[in-house]
């Protein structure tokens, strides 16, 4: 029997939540391969992905975050703050932006990305 996608990501939050950074990155994993749609999993993996500084995966996983749900405001504050760590500081200014959009009550242009 296999687990839900819910018990999955419930799982890696628990992993997570111990430090247990590399177990909960193999869940989120199973997560987003089971639903390539579950913005909350490309989320997550991303954050744990910047945690272990696996920068370039997490930069994949936040933009696909972003992708999911374009006006998510948290979606695009943790993706400024992965280029940051890459360095590309233009595309973290521009992810930034949004953040910045939406937190003032605006909506994000998708086509404009």
């Amino acid at each position: 029997m296999s687990e839900s996608l819910q018990d999955l990501f419930d799982d890696a939050n628990g992993d997570l939540a111990i430090g247990d950074f590399e177990s909960a990155i193999v869940g989120y994993r199973k997560c987003v391969e089971l639903d390539p749609e579950f913005f909350d999993g490309w989320q997550a993996l991303g954050m744990a992905l910047m945690k272990t500084g696996e920068i370039k995966e997490a930069i994949g996983c936040g933009i696909q975050a972003t992708m999911l749900q374009p006006n998510d405001l948290l979606a695009w504050t943790a993706l400024s703050q992965m280029y940051v760590q890459d360095g590309q500081i233009a595309e973290a200014e521009h992810a930034k932006q949004n953040a910045t959009i939406l937190g003032i009550g605006g909506k994000v242009d998708k086509t404009r990305d």
